[in-house]
């Protein structure tokens, strides 16, 4: 992202009224490019592109089959799955950034590009915990606390973000406990949420 030059974001839609409606939310303070498939999706993606808000299920490639070129590629963008698909927990092998489930307000697509924005600014381990955490919320809004507990992937993420938490806390010169490690990287990421 240039200091001269708005942010883009790449819409990956194929219901051209929800893509339209992405554009006239986003156009005001980004610049919007519109895919109607994954196809033309991936065409439309370069290094220009900041944010790409991704629609899971789609004719052609899928949104999880473009996502996984997303990041074949190693693009530094971020990626948010915009999708009536109910999360399960294939999401934990997914390399989005965000989850918004349709149908979505104007006020949560732009809180979630404004976040995504601001996260492309972190290091690469911060990036790391805040997807992992996006997941984690996405699982505990979409399953029971019975589910989640009977879950072998649900059990390794949390192992994998408490080691992030523990690398986290390394660098930022040992952190004594949860309520110190959550102002930390708010102090990092400048933000009252983590």
């Amino acid at each position: 992202m240039t200091d001269s030059a708005a942010p883009v974001v790449l819409i990956v839609e194929d219901e051209p009224d929800v893509a339209e409606t992405y554009n006239l939310w986003l156009a005001d303070d980004y610049e919007v490019r519109i895919a109607a498939d994954g196809d033309e999706g991936l065409e439309r993606l370069d290094d220009a592109v900041d944010v790409v808000l991704l629609d899971r299920m789609m004719p052609g490639l899928s949104g999880d089959e473009v996502l996984e070129r997303i990041r074949e590629r190693e693009l530094d963008c971020r990626v948010a799955m915009v999708t009536a698909v109910e999360p399960d927990f294939d999401i934990l092998e997914m390399g989005f950034d965000a989850y918004l489930s349709k149908p979505i307000r104007s006020e949560e697509l732009l809180e979630t590009v404004e976040t995504l924005l601001e996260r492309s600014t972190y290091d690469r381990l911060l990036q790391r915990y805040y997807a992992l955490v996006e997941k984690q919320a996405t699982l505990e809004t979409a399953k029971s606390g019975a589910e989640l507990a009977a879950s072998d992937e649900y059990e390794q993420l949390q192992n994998r973000i408490a080691d992030l938490q523990e690398q986290l806390s390394k660098t930022m010169g040992g952190v004594e406990d949860d309520a110190d490690f959550v102002a930390a990287i708010q102090r990092i990421g400048g933000s009252e949420d983590p």
